[in-house]
């Protein structure tokens, strides 16, 4: 029990020392890093790289439905996969539009809110 206790604040001391990893998107715009089109990660989760002098992040999108067009909405799927909806019924069923629904165009463009950003980590290579 004592051996297992002190792995584990060894353990803590040596993530302190290290730092965390992740940063918020909010605070990576606030150091000058520069927000590219949308992209796939490795695992296929849709997101953004960052880029600065310092390195590249790449944030996840928190995003699971936009707007395309006056007709038409996808629901984004944690796979990257976006799926085609009408606009107009998923509108009726709320009993108007949302105004907190981005438009796709706007995500791909790089075009984002902190809000609809998840968490940044850094790219490797």
């Amino acid at each position: 029990m004592k051996k297992s206790i002190a792995f584990v604040i060894a353990l803590s001391a040596s993530m302190l020392a290290t730092g965390a990893a992740a940063e918020s998107f909010t605070s990576l715009v606030k150091k000058g890093y520069v927000v590219g089109k949308m992209s796939q990660g490795k695992s296929g989760a849709l997101g953004w790289v960052l880029s600065s002098k310092d390195g590249k992040q790449f944030c996840k999108t928190k995003v699971s439905l936009a707007y395309v067009d006056a007709k038409r909405m996808v629901s984004i799927l944690a796979s990257g996969r976006m799926v085609s909806m009408d606009r107009a019924t998923f509108e009726q069923s709320l009993g108007g539009p949302d105004p907190s629904i981005p438009m796709l165009a706007d995500l791909k463009a790089g075009r984002i809110q902190p809000q609809h950003v998840g968490a940044c980590t850094p790219l490797r290579g």
